[in-house]
């Protein structure tokens, strides 16, 4: 595997730039040190696909030892791309062993500019805690790049052909779930039935969520795990954790570092650190806002052993999610008066405010695109 590297990272490395051989584009890699957060971080580009990893807050000792981080990198990033463990296994074993050079032309460092740039704008998907940095490098290789005469290239789905292949084979393979999610909603059915591997991390599963309702992340949400015993808990019906069924709250899996300073009772995870295979078929719920309070029951209908697909599919549903701050089932409910009556003073600017809110009638080829667009 050939690594062509800046000045600045091959400085970092204190080493000097060796003569290459030859070159496959698809194990041939430019890579920049750049420091986000105040942080070294060093951005990886392959030449074939403009496919895109990212390494952050490494320190000297992780210089030391950067060949095993980049091809942990890409094994990591490759599970979270669903693509079959013996497929990357065979990806890995034909790099060989990572060699590093200088860069190789003013085309390769803008396109790996561009990386970068892109890096210090979805900086807020960076995890602390982990160097190996799968969600920003995953929404990075979502986005259309140039491709010269107005052509645009997206390097998520240039990849896949590339190690199609090479192994010359599909390269997609897993277990997935389909699963049932109803909003808690007195007076209407709202639902969706959704497909999903089951080695999705939650922090994905949230993406996926708010897609499937056309949500807009504007707020916090948590995701409630609960045992297979029933209680009483009458008495917690206000509680964010409570479950309708009475089912017990075991796990709570949550958005923030902060959720964890305020404790509780209740074993708290964070939710990039956990995949639904580590619950399923666990009763679940996800809540969505914790003014508005959106409840959304999760419950496993089946299994598919070999899902064809490295992302989730929204199978069926019914009904419109309410709007973003419109108040909760309340205000939902005085929103739908207005919103019916054409003569009532206050509907244009209803109607108006419903449509910069994303407010629409379900479309499940629209929620679709959007699901896989997010994940």
């Amino acid at each position: 595997m050939l690594i062509h590297c800046t000045r600045k990272l091959l400085d970092e490395m204190k080493i000097a730039p060796e003569t290459p051989g030859n070159e496959d584009p698809l194990f041939s890699w430019h890579a920049n040190l750049i420091r986000v957060n105040g942080r070294k971080t060093v951005v990886l580009m392959n030449d074939s696909n403009r496919y895109v990893i990212v390494l952050y807050g490494l320190k000297a000792s992780d210089f030391k030892r950067l060949d095993d981080i980049i091809i942990q990198a890409i094994r990591e990033t490759l599970q979270e791309e669903h693509i079959r463990d013996e497929v990357i296994a065979h990806y890995i074993d034909h790099a060989q062993k990572v060699t590093y050079t200088k860069t190789k032309d003013r085309s390769a460092v803008a396109k790996l500019n561009w990386a970068c740039d892109s890096v210090f704008f979805y900086q807020i998907l960076i995890k602390n805690r982990a160097i190996i940095q799968s969600d920003i490098s995953l929404r990075i290789n979502r986005l259309p790049v140039g491709a010269g005469s107005n052509n645009y290239i997206y390097p998520n789905r240039e990849l896949y052909p590339d190690i199609e292949y090479l192994v010359g084979h599909p390269v997609f393979g897993c277990k997935a779930v389909v699963l049932k999610v109803t909003m808690d909603l007195e007076r209407h059915s709202v639902w969706r039935r959704i497909a999903v591997p089951v080695n999705s991390r939650f922090s994905r599963f949230h993406r996926v969520l708010q897609a499937a309702f056309g949500w807009r992340d504007y707020h916090l949400h948590e995701f409630y795990i609960y045992g297979s015993e029933k209680h009483d808990n009458r008495d917690y019906i206000n509680h964010p954790g409570y479950h309708r069924e009475g089912y017990r709250l075991c796990v709570c899996v949550v958005d923030s570092e902060e959720a964890f300073e305020y404790g509780g009772d209740v074993p708290m995870v964070h939710e990039a650190d956990v995949i639904l295979a580590d619950y399923i078929p666990a009763p679940m719920k996800y809540t969505y806002d914790f003014g508005d309070n959106w409840q959304h029951y999760i419950e496993v209908e089946s299994v598919i052993d070999d899902y064809d697909k490295n992302y989730p599919v929204c199978l069926a549903g019914e009904g419109n999610a309410p709007p973003e701050d419109v108040g909760g089932e309340y205000g939902y409910e005085e929103f739908l008066t207005i919103m019916a009556d054409k003569k009532h003073p206050e509907h244009d600017q209803m109607a108006a405010w419903a449509a910069s809110q994303g407010y629409k009638d379900f479309n499940i080829e629209q929620v679709n695109r959007a699901i896989r667009y997010n994940y």
